[in-house]
């Protein structure tokens, strides 16, 4: 699992995070849906959405990678791993609700 771990903050480390979504805002097609950190992506990377791989930002100083969530979304059909940086543990558990709600599903992987 070490490796695993390496490899993630490899790709963190050369990759730019864009920040689309600020904590509070709203999904632009489901404007019910409140953002509870910030979320965004790793430029220049791919997901299997064919987007960037996603990131969820926490609040910490040391943005070190804490987790991550794989998640399944029964909508778009579609399975993810999302990165969690510098979260703590409530913002950790803000985002594992946040990704098991309505037709998405997430497991949690701690670090």
């Amino acid at each position: 699992m070490t490796e695993f771990w390496e490899a993630m903050e490899t790709l963190v480390a050369a990759s730019r995070l864009v920040i689309d979504r600020p904590k509070g805002s709203r999904h632009p097609r489901y404007p019910e849906i409140v953002y509870p950190l910030d979320y965004g992506f790793l430029e220049g990377t791919t997901a299997m959405d064919g987007g960037g791989v996603d990131v969820w930002r926490g609040s910490l100083r040391d943005q070190t990678i804490v987790g991550a969530l794989c998640t399944i979304d029964l909508v778009k059909k579609d399975v993810e791993v999302k990165i969690l940086l510098g979260c703590t543990p409530d913002e950790i558990a803000a985002v594992h609700a946040f990704c098991n709600t309505g037709p998405m599903k997430g497991a949690l992987l701690r670090r």
